[in-house]
């Protein structure tokens, strides 16, 4: 009798752990979406603009944007006087500069993500944002990308590239940093 109730729910615990596998890796949303969009909302360092019926994939977006290290390369510097966390200060994110590149990484320079004058971030659709995070391609250069992380990226769902495109171009639009 015990054997066939730790049975039942081994089996009840597996289907559980792949349905909920199983959403994650579909792209849809979670139950943890609600909390990431606020938390994102949160932490977007500079002024957002964005229609009304975008606000859960710009708060999503931000989330992405704001906990996966993009201001570390396309922020330049990174950090406020007296906000760098690697100096034991509290952070401060250098929103004068907030996505706009200018990081140098040898022979490569990290690229503005920040709207331009049509509102596309970077300058790309969202097709072309896709393309790029996903291959490396760069259209402007032909180029692959040789520093920017984009095989872990490519792997985010379509959602969470519509999150982050919508985050970018709901940022305010800086020149090149560079």
């Amino acid at each position: 009798m015990k054997r066939r109730i730790a049975f039942l729910l081994f089996c009840s615990m597996t289907a559980v752990m792949a349905c909920t596998l199983a959403s994650a890796q579909s792209g849809e949303p979670t139950n943890y979406e609600p909390a990431r969009i606020r938390k994102g909302l949160s932490l977007a360092p500079v002024p957002l603009t964005y229609k009304p019926a975008d606000r859960d994939l710009v708060g999503l977006g931000s989330y992405i944007v704001n906990t996966s290290g993009c201001n570390d390369c396309h922020t330049a510097p990174s950090f406020a006087e007296g906000g760098d966390p690697f100096q034991g200060q509290p952070e401060k994110i250098n929103t004068a500069v907030y996505l706009a590149g200018g990081q140098f990484f040898g022979p490569f320079v990290s690229k503005n993500l920040t709207p331009d004058s049509t509102g596309k971030p970077a300058g790309l659709t969202f097709g072309e944002f896709k393309t790029l995070l996903r291959t490396g391609h760069d259209p402007d250069t032909g180029g692959i990308l040789q520093v920017m992380p984009w095989p872990a990226f490519g792997k985010w769902t379509d959602h969470d590239m519509s999150a982050v495109y919508k985050y970018l171009r709901a940022i305010p639009p800086l020149p090149n940093n560079y």
